[in-house]
């Protein structure tokens, strides 16, 4: 099987995760459909990852870009995307882990349906002062991909709208001619992942766990830096842009799921940091997104689930 032609791409941009690229490298050499390649995009990365995607060369389907500064995720994957010559293409973060049938199942699939993409569910990985342990689904990437939903569209089902991350779906190639990340800007992949929801002529949703998200112990992964302002301003646009695309669209379903995961999950840790941070401006930006999705005409029939909140715990 290594031997026949790539079916599919995945991107796999990083800076500084070289305690974790090993890992990630090693889920895609442990895929039970071996028919890819990949680009590795070492983001100006300061620590050994660029020599870690550099070794992985030996392989023949890795292919190295390098930033000598750091240009940030959205440009590393829009860079990657130049390149790409299968006729799929999907991403992986350099220090998450694909499960083994990941790609088999992503490719089955859109052989089958011919849809524009298909997305599947993901777990988080925590550290438990040992090792990461993957916990399980979450309800709101349950309500987005199970069950499966084959050809669908974001009309028909619009909690797949709650699936935002860029990782856990998988493309056809054209399908990206158009379509490439915001750069400069934290959490590019929210208005993307609408815009294919929105763009598709038909999409799949599938059960299975493709990803396992790490949630880094030192904290220092991007989503969980909301406490600091820059962060929290390019947090909140994804949301806007989000909503803004979905509405554009349409979408009224989608928009009203999409607040009530956001009123659920989303603005309550951000209402709880506002309430003891040391900069007024973070309050202030937080009352004001707030008061932006309260006057929205599909608030009145949003009903937050204010359980999901407790996943978070999670």
């Amino acid at each position: 099987m290594t031997g026949s032609a790539p079916l599919v791409t995945i991107i796999v941009p990083g800076r500084d995760i070289a305690a974790f690229a090993p890992a990630a490298l090693d889920s895609l050499r442990n895929q039970t459909e071996q028919r890819w390649t990949a680009i590795l995009v070492d983001d100006g990365s300061t620590d050994d990852t660029a020599e870690i995607f550099a070794a992985a060369r030996e392989d023949s389907r890795f292919r190295l870009i390098r930033h000598p500064d750091s240009r940030g995720l959205g440009a590393a994957r829009n860079a990657a995307l130049e390149l790409v010559d299968t006729p799929f293409l999907g991403f992986l973060d350099g220090d998450d882990e694909l499960s083994p049938t990941a790609l088999d199942r992503f490719l089955t699939t859109l052989q089958t349906t011919q849809s524009d993409f298909v997305a599947a569910a993901y777990v988080r990985s925590r550290f438990d002062g040992t090792t990461y342990v993957s916990g399980r689904v979450q309800p709101w990437v349950a309500a987005a991909t199970d069950p499966q939903r084959l050809a669908t569209t974001i009309v028909e089902h619009p909690h797949a709208s709650s699936n935002i991350v860029a990782w856990s779906k998988v493309s056809r190639t054209g399908f990206w001619d158009d379509l490439r990340f915001p750069e400069g800007v934290a959490y590019e992949d929210q208005l993307v992942a609408q815009r294919m929801y929105t763009g598709a002529r038909a999409f799949d949703v599938i059960p299975d766990v493709a990803v396992h998200w790490r949630l880094r112990a030192d904290g220092t992964s991007i989503t969980q830096g909301k406490a600091r302002l820059p962060v929290l301003r390019d947090y909140l646009g994804a949301l806007r842009g989000g909503i803004r695309t979905l509405h554009d669209a349409g979408a009224s379903a989608a928009v009203r799921a999409r607040l009530e995961l956001i009123l659920a999950m989303d603005v309550p840790p951000l209402q709880e940091i506002a309430g003891t941070h040391p900069d007024p401006a973070y309050s202030a930006e937080v009352a004001a997104f707030v008061a932006e999705l309260r006057a929205l005409p599909e608030f009145a029939d949003a009903h937050p689930d204010p359980t999901l909140a407790d996943a978070l715990a999670w």
